[in-house]
Parts: structure tokens; sequence; C-alpha cells
């Protein structure tokens, strides 16, 4: 029987529905230049012939026979035969009475006839809840945002000159109900529950382990099948749409992880769609992930192009995201990522960059700036390839920012050095120095830090307890007054013991447990405070001018000291950072201007859990010649301890 509901729209039988494809849709993306063909290709309700149902849409260029089949026939009792558009590898029909909330599926023939499979919309904007894998038929106007305050200043919060501190999020484990068999938390109740949290922490942005349907949970997302539909574990489309408002409305950006290198090899997805490698390279040196066993999108191919843009469109359009945070980069932009020896095929030139690639990202890049231009696409590009977060026009790749991953492994493998041999590693911290410039960066402690081994934050610290704390703050405090965007993983920011685990929630118990947790979370929230308000700290977050060596050479006391400057001539603090655990006194330190200076943060509070040593509020810089500079002050440095300082307004 068809399926119907009781509440469809009165005019909806009254005109025609506005999803057919057109010659121009057809040229544009067999062109691979079609920014929104899931307009027109997936299922939209609509009328024809005065009579409401769905039109379906798929491209399937090499199959002899496709047909839909659903919960509407008794799938596959009477399959409903989609016909060939001529020329244009797409079969399309018109079902009346199919209508929102009917199950279906495409049942693909090969040309050979022996090759028959059920599979699922690559555009589909719902899927059935895993296991399950039937596309669900979905109008996506239920939800009638709320944010248009937000989206008309988001320019200026995504802005490079922006305090941007974003909270990384994997949905299904930050937060369960476990007196109810440890479920996961809906869009609509984590909306309320993560926006007091982030607000509560100072954090600009929210980012998303991929929300994409996938159909194997431990993948975190990573390996999609549902390139257009928000996952069906936490709801429905319309209740990711309210997750995503509700944010904006307590003036929290949302960011979306998303995944173009690759899609899983799962039967009812991209892989073989038509009986031929369609989606992905055939041969498995260019087409199959060496590493994680997936598929390679081939980024030759128009149509597969104009598909992953219009997907990035589709989040922008209908979810109102602020940004794309775009995954594993370097395995696209080189062909023997991952592979030994001769086991891939260099490109025309005889070279390892994959050109295709390269070309797919910039016109990526270029079409999201073109209709969005008040988001941002974030790279996570883990090499040295230059220029990924330089216009296209200038011969960059074209993103808005990128992950600095050499700082974070710098970091973190200096940090996890006891204090007495820091010093041998000095300049783990001060490499960065020599790059920094050159892109735009994200400094990330993400969540593949605490995973598979790794420990979490904390337990990477050395000593006591009181020293892996109060190491912990220090690393935040270095790493909120260097220059980039700041990205920290769910847990980081009360010092979860456990590494993360994507099956269970947060250890949120240890807020009422002991006092280091819940005064390292106020401390993260302070470190967010004074980004916020503190130009110097924000304002020349990219480029040279806003950062500023004192001394990067004190491997000995294994002290650092450096300078972060805004627009203004005194619009400048001063970052001191004691990576010992022997307090310093009378440590002499050359400032550019004489006079009060202001002590604006002291990790070793005791509000934080520190041992409450440090320079009583302020310091008095006098006229006495230090570090090429005129003036300079004498501090005490506490131990294991990151200090900020600012002159005083005459």
């Amino acid at each position: 029987m068809p399926s119907s509901r009781d509440d469809v729209s009165s005019d909806l039988s009254s005109r025609d529905v506005s999803s057919r494809l057109g010659d121009v849709d057809i040229h544009l993306f067999a062109e691979g230049t079609h920014g929104r063909i899931y307009q027109k290709l997936g299922a939209h309700v609509g009328s024809e012939g005065g009579k409401a149902g769905t039109r379906f849409a798929v491209w399937a260029p090499n199959a002899a026979r496709v047909a839909v089949i659903g919960d509407f026939e008794g799938w596959g009792q009477a399959p409903v035969a989609l016909a060939l558009r001529s020329g244009a590898g797409i079969w399309e029909g018109f079902l009346p009475g199919v209508l929102d909330g009917a199950h279906y599926k495409y049942r693909i023939t090969a040309q050979t006839g022996e090759y028959r499979v059920d599979k699922a919309d690559p555009y589909g904007f719902r899927c059935e809840l895993p296991p399950a894998t039937a596309s669900i038929v979905c109008r996506l106007d239920r939800h009638a945002w709320q944010d248009a305050a937000w989206m008309e200043a988001r320019r200026a919060r995504n802005a490079f000159q922006a305090p941007v501190s974003i909270y990384e999020a994997h949905l299904g484990s930050w937060m369960r109900v476990p007196e109810q068999g440890n479920r996961w938390l809906t869009y609509r109740e984590l909306a309320p529950k993560l926006a007091a949290h982030v607000t509560a922490c100072g954090f600009s942005h929210v980012e998303l382990l991929p929300v994409a349907e996938h159909p194997f949970y431990p993948s975190w997302g990573y390996q999609v099948t549902g390139f257009f539909a928000p996952t069906s574990r936490y709801g429905a489309p319309e209740d990711f749409m309210w997750f995503v408002d509700y944010l904006h409305g307590r003036d929290i950006g949302v960011i979306l992880d998303w995944t173009p290198a690759h899609f899983p090899t799962d039967e009812h997805g991209l892989i073989y769609f038509d009986g031929t490698h369609l989606y992905e390279h055939a041969d498995p040196r260019k087409g199959i992930h060496a590493e994680w066993g997936s598929a390679i999108f081939n980024y030759g191919r128009n149509e597969v192009r104009s598909f992953l843009i219009s997907n990035a469109n589709f989040w922008l359009d209908h979810y109102h995201v602020d940004g794309l945070r775009v995954d594993a980069v370097a395995s696209m932009l080189y062909l023997d990522y991952g592979r030994q020896g001769g086991d891939w095929v260099p490109n025309q030139y005889g070279g390892r960059e994959n050109l295709e690639a390269i070309q797919f990202l910039r016109t990526f890049n270029e079409s999201t700036y073109r209709d969005h231009p008040d988001t941002q696409t974030i790279a996570e590009e883990s090499t040295s390839w230059p220029m990924v977060s330089r216009p296209t026009y200038t011969g960059g790749l074209g993103f808005g920012m990128k992950w600095d991953m050499g700082w974070m492994h710098d970091a973190l493998q200096y940090f996890e050095q006891d204090p007495i041999g820091r010093r041998y590693h000095h300049h783990k911290l001060t490499f960065r120095s020599v790059y920094f410039w050159s892109e735009n960066f994200v400094l990330p402690l993400s969540h593949d830090e605490v995973v598979h081994g790794k420990r979490s934050l904390v337990e990477k610290m050395p000593g006591d307890l009181w020293q892996r704390f109060a190491n912990l703050r220090l690393l935040y405090g270095m790493m909120w007054a260097q220059p980039g965007k700041k990205l920290l993983f769910q847990g980081g920011e009360f010092g979860q013991y456990r590494e993360w685990a994507h099956d269970s929630s947060l250890d949120w118990n240890l807020l009422g447990e002991t006092a280091f947790h819940t005064q390292l979370m106020a401390y993260v929230g302070e470190l967010n405070r004074l980004y916020r308000t503190h130009a110097a700290l924000h304002a020349r977050d990219v480029g040279v001018e806003g950062f500023e060596w004192i001394d990067a050479n004190d491997a000995e006391n294994s002290v650092y000291s450096f300078l972060r400057h805004g627009r203004g001539e005194r619009e400048v603090l001063l970052a001191v950072f004691n990576c010992t655990p022997i307090p310093r006194r009378d440590y002499r330190i050359g400032v550019p201007f004489a006079g009060r200076w202001r002590e604006l943060l002291n990790s070793d509070s005791e509000m934080f859990g520190g041992s409450g040593l440090g320079n009583l509020g302020a310091v008095e810089a006098e006229m006495l010649r230090c570090h090429g500079r005129e003036a300079s002050v004498r501090l005490t440095l506490p131990p294991l301890s990151a200090t900020y300082f600012v002159p005083e307004q005459s």
C-alpha cells in the first residue's frame, strides 16, 4: 500500500514538484560544477499531474535496470521501474502516493544481469536507524529557523581576527543516560546540556565528529554511507536542525567534520554502485585506502565532484553549519599515502601528488567561500604541503585554516618528558616560530590524541597528581597564548583520567569527586575569557605581526617568554612559562614599556589548584635594559606555571 500522511500540506497536490532535472542541471552535473545537484537527485516530495507523491532520481549510468522498492510495495513485491534519461545516465520517475516517511532503496541490475543489489540513496536526506540500511523520504522544511541574528553576525565570529575557541565533541559519548541502559541522548536532549557546558567553559564553537549516517558506530562517523543524512541514532533531520539552531541561539557556532577522503565498502553504500566502480577508482592502487580498507573517491570523475561539492553546500544550506573541517586531507593529496613500494600509480608527470584531488579541493573551497563567505573550511593536513590555507588564485588549496599537527606532536612530546630533562628538548616548543605565520592555524588537542593507548591528556603528564594537573594547566596556558585558534576535545577541559571511549559517557562524576577537575575547568573558562576579551591574544592570530619572542633560548631554566601584540601600541600581552617544578624568583625579563604590569593570569593560583605563588597582582617595570629592551621586570615564576601580564593603561 502507498504510504500516506494525514498532515500532508493541502497545497501539495496543486503544485508541480520543483525537483525535475533540467538540461542545465544535467550539463552542470556532467561537467562537475553543479553545486546543488542534491536538489534534483534523490527523493523529493511534491506533486505531478495533480497527484501528491515523490520524484526519484539516481545516477547509475552503467546499470541495465533501476527500480524503486520500499515499504509502499512490499520490499520487492512490485518494484517500480525508473526510466533512463537519455544521455545523462540518470534514472528517474514519479511515484504517486509515496510521501514523507516512506522507506525505500534502489534495486539496481547491472548490464551483465548477474549483479543485482539494493542500494541506499546516495542523496537520501534520512536513513533508517542502523543496522537497518534503507533510505527514508524526508522533507527538509519542518524546522522554522530562529537564528537570523546569529547568521547576520557570524562573519565576524568566524573571522581570522576573532577569538575562535573550539570544543570538539562526539555526540554519542559526550553524555549518556546510564540508568536507561547507557542510551544515547537525542539531538534535542543534547543541545541544552552541551550549550550550557560550552558556555560555562567559554568556548565560541563546537566541532562535531561526523554526524552523517554511518553504519559502523565504532568508526566514530568517519566511514559514511549517508552523506546527506544526519545519523538517525540521535533523532530526525529536523531534530538536528533544532540542535544547531539552539546552539546558535546561545552564541555558539557549529563546525562539522566532513569526510570526502573515502567511504566504506558496505554493500548498500556507494561501492560498486551500478555494477561498476562508479564513485571509486577501479584500480585498487588508487581506489582502496591501504590503511583503512575503505574506498577512495574518483576525484577525476566530474559527477563525483558534483556529488561532493553539493554535499558540502547541503550542510551549509540546510543545517546552517558555520564551518567544515575536512578530514584526512593528506591522504587525498598523495597518491602513495599509506602505501608501500610500488603499490601506487604516479600522476601523469611521474609524481606522487594527486592532481585530481588537488583540483577538487580547490574547487570545493572556491565554491564554499563563494556561496557561504561567512563560514570557514579547515584542513586536517598532517604534512608540510605548502599554502593549504592560502587562496587558490595564489596557488594555494584555498582552505581558511589548517590544523597545526606539528605543534601538537612537539608540544605533547615535550610535556611527556620529566621536567628535569626538558632542557634537552627545549626547542620542541620554539620550532613553531619558524613556520607559524605560513598558514592560518588551529592548534588542536583532538580526539586522536586521547585514544588507542595514547592515554588522556592529564595521564600523559609526568609527576604526581598535583604535578600532572599543573603541567596540563601549563600546556593550556602556552596553547592559548600562541598565535592560532584553539581546539580541545571533550574531557580535556576537566582532566578526564580515562582515554576517550566511544561507547560510554565522559566521567562527569569526577567534577564532584576532587577539586582538581572543577578547578581545571574553571581555568579553561578563564583562558577562554581572557582570549575573548584581550585583543592581543586574538586580533593577530594569523600572520607574523602578532608574536614576538623575548627569550626563546633559556633551555637551562626551561623558561619561555614572548609578547603577543594587538592593533594598538599598548595592546600587548607578556606571556612567561616556567616548565619545571622549581620556583624562580627575581627572574628578569625585558618588556617594551616601563610602568606597572598587571598579572592577568597565574596558572598556579590556588583557585585553579596551584600553590598560590605569584606576583601579588602586579609588577613594576623599571628602566633597566634586558633582552634588547630598555625596560624590564623582575618576576616570581611559580612552579610549572603559565603567567600573563598586561601594561596598565596610563
